[in-house]
């Protein structure tokens, strides 16, 4: 079984940058393609960013490009979303998910495991 847990969320103006941290345990981070999603009040849960294990793919939507960046650390079986220029509409519950699989997608079904999830609310 795998966990992973988020942190970093919070309030914070428009404008300004929130970092999250997924830290991952139990079974082998290895191989793993890893996820962020985000789900607004009454929305569905929508992709953001996803990387491959050896961080040579790396998708994003479109709504985050130039504003958000993915990375991991595989030493310390940790991924991380680092949010420049924070918008209200950024506003939702950020989840991270894991893939046994070596390929990113924006598909929620195709990812294994899933954090509990961090508020970010950005005000206006």
């Amino acid at each position: 079984q795998v966990q992973l847990v988020e942190s970093g969320g919070g309030l914070v103006q428009a404008g300004g940058s929130l970092r999250l941290s997924c830290a991952v345990s139990g079974r082998t981070f290895s191989g793993y393609t890893m996820a962020w999603f985000r789900q607004a009040p009454g929305k569905e849960r929508e992709f953001v960013e996803a990387i491959s294990w050896s961080a040579g793919m790396i998708y994003y939507t479109d709504s985050v490009k130039g504003r958000f960046t993915i990375s991991r650390d595989n030493a310390k079986n940790m991924v991380y979303l680092q949010m420049n220029s924070l918008r209200p509409e950024d506003t939702a519950v950020y989840y991270c998910a894991a893939s046994t699989r070596d390929s990113p997608s924006t598909n929620v079904g195709w990812y294994d495991y899933w954090g509990q999830g961090t508020q970010v609310t950005v005000s206006s």
